[in-house]
């Protein structure tokens, strides 16, 4: 078996899978944790907090796991995040993640400075301050004391090696979504760095994801035996993960997770520019992704849990199911962690029109969870000419694949049938497939393709409402 660790936004997960893609029965731990949110617009991890949660997750697995046989070890964590390091490897800030908005200043003087189109083009990302060049800019202005002190910058995964192993490295797959990166000359670029203010030598060599890493650190050794020898894998980016761990591998399907955040990505050959609206990263030199991210997903959800007086998952799933689509009178913008795709503008913030004195918190969440169904349409529009005209959209994240009515409004306002992935765990299924062909012992990752789960269709009334709402949505952002 191999064992997939997979560090997310909200949680740290490790299982164990074997080499035909099925979880291992029994080994899986799971650990929550919260971002730190700030009024200002952070959204910040605690580099610490992370690792000890992953250190869980693995001291429960191979304690369950016994003696059976380790293969290799794959990491997979959430794409964007920018942490510092000294010049003994020890982390000085904290992972500042992709919702944090407060570069949002930046972005915008850099897109008035910079050839933005350009840079889209070679580097696959928007100027945006989800991404590197603009939180770069950010914490030298307003973290200067803590800057002198950063001699390398990485992700989160950088900070796991350097911890486990006391050297790392960045993979293709993660230095493709930080705006630094030239995908097809397979470099940092120099007008990004540039941007940015910082040079090569304050960023970690680039890898491809197959060049493991043995021999972990005395300490990690004796708590972990089973893992000192195999091969860890360099971490890939979660969305990578996911569209490899849900099938979707060619352009004949789109994937759509809905976690935290939510995403549409297909898989394309070559490293063509991307559209405008759109990014392109990659799962490593050979397969790129097209796609949009949204900063609005499960996290609106979870807001509205949190602020309304909302009744119990299954009741509230009953009363969804049965309103009438579009009928509350409100119209949302669900920017709560500001706008990715396809407009890019980190500044946005939330809002909702249209409350009565007879708005209640049910006619609220449901305009929501379709505000976020809505902009999900837009990103749809721009992604699926890049798709094979015969496609499937397969859905995956337990925000959307719990809750029967938001996929149907997803499949309403898309104008498409979704399929629910039938694997519960496509991130880290994903890394363990990736793990497995990176030994050698899965040559054709399309080999271990499982089966999918329900299809839900569109009204082709209720999608008119939508594309009706769609306007009406569009309007009121042009107003605020």
């Amino acid at each position: 078996m191999v064992i997939a660790v997979d560090v997310g936004t909200s949680s740290a997960r490790a299982s164990a899978y074997a080499v035909d893609g099925r979880a291992v029965s029994a080994l899986y731990h799971q650990v929550p944790y919260e971002p730190r949110v700030t009024a200002d617009g952070g959204v910040e991890h605690d580099p610490g907090v992370l690792l000890a949660a992953v250190a869980t997750c693995l001291d429960a697995v191979c304690a369950r796991a016994g003696r059976a046989a380790v293969r290799a070890v794959g990491v997979t964590t959430f794409w964007h995040g920018l942490c510092g390091f000294d010049a003994a490897g020890q982390a000085v800030t904290p992972v500042y993640m992709w919702a944090d908005s407060r570069s949002a200043r930046d972005a915008g003087l850099l897109r008035d400075a910079l050839d933005e189109a350009g840079l889209h083009a070679r580097t696959g990302c928007h100027l945006h301050s989800s991404y590197w060049p603009a939180k770069l800019r950010w914490f030298a202005r307003e973290r200067p004391a803590e800057a002198r002190r950063v001699t390398r910058w990485g992700s989160f995964g950088e900070h796991l090696e350097l911890t486990l192993f006391g050297e790392a490295a960045t993979s293709v797959s993660m230095a493709s979504a930080t705006g630094l990166f030239d995908v097809a000359a397979g470099t940092w670029d120099a007008e990004a760095l540039a941007a940015a203010g910082v040079e090569t030598r304050h960023l970690f060599r680039v890898v491809d994801r197959a060049e493991g890493r043995r021999g972990l650190r005395r300490e990690w050794a004796a708590r972990w035996p089973a893992l000192h020898a195999v091969p860890w894998l360099p971490a890939v980016g979660d969305g990578a993960a996911g569209n490899v761990g849900s099938d979707c591998l060619g352009p004949d399907r789109i994937a759509l997770n809905v976690g935290t955040s939510a995403a549409l990505r297909v898989a394309t050959g070559g490293a063509q520019p991307p559209p405008p609206g759109l990014w392109r990263y990659g799962v490593d030199r050979e397969r790129l992704l097209l796609g949009g991210a949204t900063s609005e997903g499960g996290n609106v959800y979870a807001w509205c849990r949190e602020v309304l007086r909302l009744p119990d998952d299954a009741t509230l799933e009953q009363r969804l199911e049965a309103m009438t689509p579009d009928a509350h009178g409100l119209t949302v913008l669900p920017f709560l962690a500001g706008e990715r795709a396809p407009g890019w503008r980190g500044d946005r913030r939330g809002a909702v029109a249209g409350l009565s004195l007879d708005t209640g918190p049910l006619e609220i969440v449901r305009a929501a969870l379709e505000a976020v169904a809505l902009r999900l349409a837009l990103v749809y529009r721009l992604l699926a000419p890049h798709a094979a005209r015969e496609h499937r959209i397969v859905a995956s994240g337990g925000a959307v694949t719990r809750s029967r009515a938001w996929t149907q409004m997803l499949a309403d306002a898309l104008g498409h049938p979704v399929t629910w992935s039938h694997e519960p765990e496509t991130t880290s299924r994903g890394v363990a497939l990736l793990a497995w062909h990176a030994l050698g012992a899965l040559p054709d990752l399309a080999a271990a393709r499982a089966p999918l789960g329900e299809t839900f269709e569109p009204d082709r009334a209720r999608h008119a409402r939508y594309r009706d709402a769609l306007d009406r949505q569009r309007a009121l952002d042009e107003r605020v």
